[in-house]
């Protein structure tokens, strides 16, 4: 592999803050080096995924050559070879099946020009309806609650900085200290005036910055969001002024919230009354403040109606659209933002557009040169659309780009099993993950500092990634794997082009005059060093790092008030499943930890699954520190090493869900689906202890297992 002649600026690969960082050619045959960079997510700091990042690079584990699968195995093939398999099959499938018997999947790590191209291969070249990715999993349901309230859904509309200067922040469901390091420091102000709330089950590295912890039980966040809300109307913290003037639907919002008083809400959750009313008034009464939220209070059934009792607690108080104050949503994927927005998600068009809005489509099919009545509705969401892979009614086909299904995916082992029923599973990847392991077609493609390309981090902010370093030979970026396959479908070579440059500048066009408008957004602009917050409609706009200091998205500018009230998980415990099972993330891996556990120094820091489990569980059980354990729930077991945590609530055990084979946490998890954002239930199941018996105690972990 070689490197440019000096080193690129650019942004790390993992998380939603796209920590800034500069990539230049290692020693000899070291990875590349990387060194932290000042940029304003970070400002020159890395946690430890950042400063390994380049050793993924180097590792012996990427893939350089196409494989197909002959005779039940994967062998080594030509591109050509196995691009041309790929088209035959698509062409022979869908001649036989219908169009919607190919599906598409993609994955919120993906670069805005891939989720762009991607969506329009489906959409074109393909012509199906069944396209969408793993960011179903990851914010959809605050997108929604954020489409609901304010009129478009961007996670945090403000800039992270503005943090610096907040007295008190609400952190809902969410671990920075371990998920996203850097950013603690934007809450060192609130922490140190002992404004810091961390609302979690568990008491992470976060809450122990915290001045007030509090520690509902898994799957009652609605509920405390809800007494929250009467505590701030009982005591008189609500900013009558602001509601009247800015929104509309307190009434009925505050009809649900009335039944909800502090005790009530304390003997469903288990937060003392005292410090519900201490944590409004420590928000209330602050110059600055704020409200975030993150996964864990937003992977449930109830995900949408959870996220939006928390902005009218922020809504009450008067801070959402106010200069020093808000509402936002820590994003997770490193373009979990921009992925959603160009076109992956089953029910959207580029610019944030509805797949179902005639203006929308007219738009789009403008720009891609087709007639919009060829274009298809609106498809399966993730779940709904895994579930149905080699059903009657489903697809026959998948191609999947950036995602590991077989272990992030809800009820894993049933996915598993739809995942092996295809007649064509394609997986572009640059390891052999565990779904690629499994794949009749695994197609090697580039790394992030292999490539040009654009990504839009937590705040909005539209950021560009040069190229660092050449690939290996035989590796192709998506883009030309999206080009290659489109040719052999009867696409002109222009319609899907190579370039990232070119295939942002279509996206410009694309999104122009739609919620997000990256149409004056230019690869000139952001070289130049602009902060360019989307919506940037025009070339010489400065961009929109503040949403909502003159009105929101609606027609009339006001906010909406959304009435909600709790009914808890859709899995409670019982005689048979007594504990609550939820799972998360650790410092040292990311996602399904496909790229994390082939870097040898995160691996031996973690290198296993654990559960974490109160002493008294445990022993309950008939387990002890460090004793293998297995965890059950209806849908599957999982084996894991018991960790005791005096300071975890004793009805509740955490799995990490970053481990394959016999670890995956997701065979435990429900497939739950919110009505609205379908997302699923990741964060609340019904599980049962039980020790493993000795003599198969080791080795029981796998590293990795295809889906064949």
């Amino acid at each position: 592999m070689g490197a440019t002649p000096t080193g690129a600026a650019t942004h790390c690969p993992y998380c939603a803050l796209q920590c800034g960082m500069t990539v230049g050619p290692g020693d000899g045959a070291a990875a590349p080096r990387v060194s932290p960079r000042d940029f304003p997510t970070n400002r020159g700091g890395l946690c430890q995924k950042g400063w390994t990042s380049a050793e993924l690079l180097v590792s012996p584990a990427r893939l350089t050559t196409p494989l197909v699968r002959d005779g039940g195995e994967l062998r080594p093939a030509s591109w050509e070879e196995a691009l041309d398999l790929v088209a035959r099959r698509i062409i022979e499938l869908q001649a036989a099946h219908g169009r919607d018997a190919v599906a598409v999947f993609g994955g919120g790590g993906l670069t805005n020009e891939k989720a762009y191209l991607l969506g329009k291969f489906a959409r074109v070249a393909l012509r199906t309806s069944q396209i969408d990715y793993n960011g179903r999993f990851c914010m959809s349901s605050a997108a929604a609650a954020g489409g609901k309230a304010f009129g478009v859904d961007r996670g945090l509309p403000f800039p992270v900085t503005d943090l610096d200067g907040a007295d008190a922040v609400l952190l809902v469901g969410a671990n920075p200290a371990e998920t996203m390091p850097p950013f603690t420091q934007h809450l060192r102000r609130a922490a140190d005036a002992g404004g810091l709330i961390v609302v979690d089950p568990r008491r992470t590295p976060t809450a122990e910055l915290a001045a007030l912890h509090l520690q509902p039980a898994p799957g009652t966040d609605l509920a405390l969001a809800l007494g929250l809300l009467h505590a701030a109307v009982a005591d008189g913290l609500v900013d009558e002024g602001y509601v009247a003037e800015r929104t509309s639907g307190f009434e009925a919002a505050w009809r649900l919230a009335a039944r909800w008083w502090p005790e009530r809400v304390e003997r469903v959750t288990g937060v003392s009354a005292t410090d519900q009313r201490t944590a409004a008034r420590l928000l209330a009464r602050a110059e600055s403040a704020y409200v975030l939220t993150a996964r864990g209070t937003e992977q449930h059934a109830s995900g949408v109606d959870t996220a939006s009792a928390w902005i009218n607690l922020a809504l009450a108080l008067g801070l959402p659209g106010r200069p020093g104050a808000g509402w936002g949503c820590l994003t997770g994927q490193g373009n979990g933002q921009g992925g959603r927005e160009h076109g992956q998600k089953a029910d959207q068009l580029p610019g944030y557009r509805k797949i179902d809005d005639p203006a929308a489509r007219a738009h789009v099919a403008a720009v891609w040169g087709v007639d919009p009545d060829d274009l298809p509705g609106p498809g399966r969401s993730a779940y709904e659309l895994l579930d149905a892979l080699g059903t009657e009614q489903g697809p026959r086909a998948l191609l999947l780009f950036g995602s590991n299904p077989v272990v992030s995916a809800p009820r894993a082992g049933h996915v598993a099993d739809r995942l092996a029923a295809l007649d064509l599973l394609v997986v572009a990847d640059l390891v052999l993950s565990e779904t690629a392991a499994g794949a009749d077609v695994v197609l090697p493609v580039t790394q992030w500092a292999e490539e040009d390309g654009t990504m839009t981090n937590l705040e909005g902010r539209v950021l560009l990634r040069r190229r660092a370093l050449h690939p290996p030979e035989g590796v192709r970026t998506d883009l030309e794997v999206l080009h290659g396959l489109a040719r052999r479908l009867g696409q002109p070579a222009h319609a899907f082009p190579t370039d990232a440059e070119t295939v942002f500048d279509e996206l410009r066009r694309a999104s122009a005059g739609g919620p997000s408008d990256y149409s004056g957004v230019t690869y000139q602009r952001l070289a130049g060093g602009e902060a360019l917050h989307w919506p940037v409609p025009s070339v010489d706009h400065p961009g929109t790092p503040r949403l909502f200091l003159d009105a929101f998205a609606h027609p009339d500018g006001r906010a909406r008030f959304v009435p909600v009230d709790h009914r808890g998980p859709e899995e409670a415990p019982d005689e048979d499943y007594p504990l609550v099972a939820t799972t998360g993330r650790v410092l040292q891996h990311y996602q399904s930890g496909a790229q994390t556990r082939l870097v040898p120094e995160l691996a031996a820091a973690v290198p296993e699954n654990f559960v974490e489990v109160h002493p008294d569980t445990a022993a309950r059980a008939g387990l002890a520190d460090g004793a293998m354990a297995t965890v059950t729930s209806r849908r599957g077991e999982v084996l894991a090493r018991v960790r005791c945590v005096p300071s975890l609530r004793p009805d509740t055990v955490f799995l990490p869900f970053h481990f394959p084979g016999a670890q995956r946490a997701n065979l435990l998890t429900n497939p739950a689906l919110d009505p609205t954002s379908r997302m699923p239930e990741f964060k609340v199941c019904a599980v049962k202890l039980a020790p493993v018996p000795e003599a198969v105690q080791t080795p029981v972990f796998a590293t990795t297992g295809g889906v064949r």
